[in-house]
């Protein structure tokens, strides 16, 4: 067969010097990283939806993009041919790991049958490339929004019926994933939401989506699958709301259903963005829950609206997320997928391998980045210090519980209690931009 990216042989680590636009100038995949090699840090991952199957249509033009490797049918010879060049793509582009919605690598059919009977196939195929490649799955999930069924949701769909087909859906990509060796699956609600609580029970729908994660659990054991379960929140778009807004909102969920420790989870940029929320915020949410599993690694427009699904380009940006990922201890089942696609006016395949190269190298400058702030230390000896009036005898007592409001009332009634230290929030912005810009992250 040939080659559906034959203009380039595989791109390498050349350092921040080169100029050669099919290399990286920071990731340097063997490089070792606060202890560990930069790809076991970052576990990069390439989604199959964008990366083979986005035409980069949108609502007011047709798709441009060029995709040799695609003769637009569901025929299962194409199917096999787009996996072959995906798999061409991860090995030239230096991608350790994948994710993909089942209805991205093989097609809906005229039953649920034909359609995991297609899957099947699809997916055997898949194993002999990650056996031959050495490529691993990061996750796997299903396509629960895409067909017509799903317009007013799959989990907390109205009809009963669009119900059980999304959790016999969701049963068959649980089983691809764990045949695939998977380290986690994905729940993702792109339709779980309302435009309109006039024709919605939002108690009843809540409590439909916490069964369907219930008997996911359940399945995940009976399976014997050992990865993660992560489901993944976004604020709207296209619902004007959706039911897992944020991950405060899906972490209360969770609480509430009794599915806290059982389901972590995969947090994107972009959703952040959408829940006018930072990056950082969302990441340190879910961290102090112990709930960080697994990032998307994208970023949007601001002033959009819309999830724009950029590659993540700024390099701050990915700083703030390796400084969490690092304060956690590092991936798990996780890493960083990115799921970003070109610009409509980005249509050459070379285009594919620029976003990518893009993100990784910002994700390994960020990595650095932060790796220098930790060993740097003064900005967390500056918080340490802040706070170091709740390690007295007074703070401990009321952090465990074991203080009343009448014995806080003695221990002040008599003084005059002035204003805190300064937070000095200004100091530490330029602490922070000096360690991370004078040098230091880019060697």
């Amino acid at each position: 067969m040939p080659a559906a990216f034959p203009f380039v042989e595989r791109v390498r680590f050349e350092g921040p010097e080169s100029r050669n636009p099919f290399s990286f100038r920071h990731y340097d995949p063997d490089a070792v990283v606060d202890g560990k090699p930069m790809r076991d840090h970052l576990r990069f991952a390439a989604c199959y939806w964008h990366t083979m199957r986005n035409g980069l249509g949108d609502p007011f033009g047709m798709p441009t993009a060029l995709m040799p490797w695609d003769d637009g049918t569901d025929a299962l010879s194409n199917c096999l041919h787009r996996a072959d060049a995906f798999f061409e793509f991860l090995e030239k582009c230096s991608i350790d790991r994948f994710c993909f919605h089942d209805r991205d690598i093989a097609p809906e059919m005229g039953t649920l049958r034909e359609s995991n009977a297609m899957l099947d196939r699809v997916a055997e195929h898949f194993a002999q490339r990650m056996q031959a490649s050495g490529k691993k799955l990061l996750w796997g999930t299903a396509c629960l929004f895409a067909h017509p069924r799903y317009m007013a949701g799959a989990g907390t769909s109205p009809d009963v019926r669009v119900f059980a087909h999304a959790c016999a859906q969701v049963k068959h990509a649980m089983e691809v994933t764990h045949r695939l060796g998977g380290d986690g699956y994905v729940f993702w609600g792109g339709r779980e939401g309302y435009s309109s609580l006039l024709n919605r029970d939002m108690p009843r729908d809540l409590g439909h989506m916490a069964r369907l994660l219930q008997m996911a659990v359940d399945w995940k054991s009976e399976l014997g699958f050992r990865g993660a379960l992560f489901i993944e929140p976004k604020p709207r778009e296209p619902s004007v709301h959706q039911y897992d807004f944020d991950s405060a909102t899906v972490l209360g969920f969770l609480r509430e259903h009794g599915l806290i420790g059982k389901v972590t989870l995969n947090i994107e940029t972009n959703h952040a963005t959408l829940a006018a929320h930072d990056m950082e915020h969302e990441l340190r949410v879910a961290a102090a829950a112990g709930a960080l599993g697994s990032i998307d690694a994208n970023m949007g427009t601001p002033n959009c609206g819309w999830d724009t699904d950029q590659y993540p380009t700024d390099y701050a940006l990915a700083t703030r997320v390796m400084e969490v990922v690092l304060a956690t201890g590092g991936f798990t089942n996780g890493g960083l997928n990115f799921d970003a696609k070109r610009r409509r006016e980005s249509w050459r395949p070379e285009d594919l391998f620029h976003g990518h190269i893009a993100g990784m190298d910002a994700f390994a400058f960020g990595l650095k980045a932060a790796a220098a702030l930790r060993a740097d230390g003064r900005i967390s000896a500056a918080l340490r210090a802040r706070y170091s009036s709740w390690d007295g005898d007074l703070g401990r007592r009321i952090e465990q519980g074991g203080a009343s409001f009448n014995e806080l009332e003695r221990a002040v009634i008599d003084e005059q209690v002035g204003p805190p230290a300064s937070g000095a929030q200004e100091r530490l912005e330029d602490t922070w931009n000096a360690v991370v810009w004078d040098g230091r992250a880019r060697r």
